[in-house]
């Protein structure tokens, strides 16, 4: 199994330029690469091979930095370009742009090159570089491949893949809860709890907005301009870490109290895109909760069931079975149904509803 931490780096202003040309020459040597595949195929009708190795000779400047980065830039590139031409709809590999916020490469472990030890980690052409380490590795991890990379506010991050064995043994599912999605609260539970979700990005809103503003204003090129740029990344960071935090905290909470947890199966992009939610969708941060959630439940063995998107676990009453077509308009809160009389609320009823789906999906 594989798993990946992710620590702060402070390397040294010698360190921060070998990384920005390392940043540089991951991007050259991908779009060189892929450039020159486009035009041997326009010619030859066929795939070009090449590899990084091949320029170097015409290109000194490239062996400056990491060899491995260069070679997973390749490893990328050919991946990209093998499902193009397995599947269409990939879409065709694109060149990387340098004006682009993601800033990244990654590297290998090989003969021990790269070192994790009392708060510093060695890389290949950096050597020894301060980490902010917040917590310990075991020691039958098996250090595989780091990624360097820097944020839009200037920081800097290793994420450290590990290898490691370890057999989860399933847990006999006993106790289960129903996850209703939530505009507003993030979700409802099938006992009627909601966490009240602080929705972190309208709070900082106003701030941001400024903030903004202020930036459109400045010239372009400018140190002024650049300060403030940095200004609002580091606005939206705070707003992005409050919300993992957030979300972090709610799905080890589920995690450790239950064994199965049932959620539907919703696109939230298309959500976003259809209801001209945007902004509360991703707010919300719903779809990264359930991936936090999915990776928590089968650390502990645990299982997450998701509902198929077209249930109707709205409609229908979780008493008699009976479906209620007027629940289809979103602005009905709360209902009777017609045949056993008993009063819902609309949330806490279709979360019920998913819990009771999931269990009839794991008995089928």
């Amino acid at each position: 199994m594989n798993k990946a931490y992710k620590f702060r780096i402070y390397p040294n202003e010698e360190q921060r330029i070998l990384i920005a040309k390392t940043f540089g020459c991951v991007r050259f040597i991908y779009n060189k690469m892929l450039g020159d595949k486009i035009e041997y195929y326009n010619q030859a009708k066929e795939k070009l091979n090449n590899t990084p190795a091949q320029y170097k000779t015409a290109l000194p400047w490239l062996k400056e930095v990491d060899s491995l980065a260069l070679a997973n830039a390749q490893m990328n590139l050919q991946d990209a370009y093998n499902n193009f031409f397995r599947d269409k709809k990939v879409g065709f590999p694109k060149f990387k742009s340098k004006k682009g916020s993601k800033r990244s490469y990654t590297t290998n472990c090989v003969n021990e090159n790269i070192i994790v030890s009392d708060g510093m980690i060695r890389l290949p052409k950096l050597g020894f570089v301060k980490m902010k380490q917040h917590r310990n590795i075991p020691d039958d991890y098996k250090l595989k491949a780091v990624t360097v990379s820097q944020n839009a506010g200037g920081k800097y991050f290793a994420s450290i893949l590990f290898e490691y064995e370890e057999e989860i043994t399933m847990k006999e599912l006993e106790s289960f809860i129903g996850l209703d999605f939530s505009m507003h609260e993030l979700y409802v539970d099938s006992n009627g709890n909601c966490p009240q979700f602080p929705r972190y990005y309208r709070l900082s809103e106003k701030k941001l907005k400024r903030e903004q503003r202020k930036l459109s204003k400045m010239v372009k090129g400018s140190k002024n301009r650049e300060k403030q740029r940095i200004k609002v990344a580091k606005l939206h960071e705070k707003v992005s870490n409050q919300r993992k935090d957030f979300l972090h905290k709610q799905s080890r909470q589920i995690a450790n109290v239950y064994d199965c947890v049932c959620i539907e199966n919703l696109n939230m992009q298309a959500m976003a895109q259809s209801l001209n939610f945007g902004k509360s969708v991703s707010d919300n941060g719903w779809g990264m909760f359930t991936a936090f959630l999915k990776y928590k439940l089968e650390e502990l063995g645990k299982r997450l069931v998701k509902i198929d998107k077209f249930f109707a676990s709205s409609q229908i009453c979780n008493v008699c079975g009976y479906q209620n077509p007027d629940t289809k308009d979103l602005s009905v809160r709360e209902w009777t149904c017609p045949c056993c009389k008993a009063h819902h609320n609309r949330d806490i009823n279709a979360a019920i509803n998913i819990r009771n789906e999931g269990i009839r999906i794991i008995l089928a």
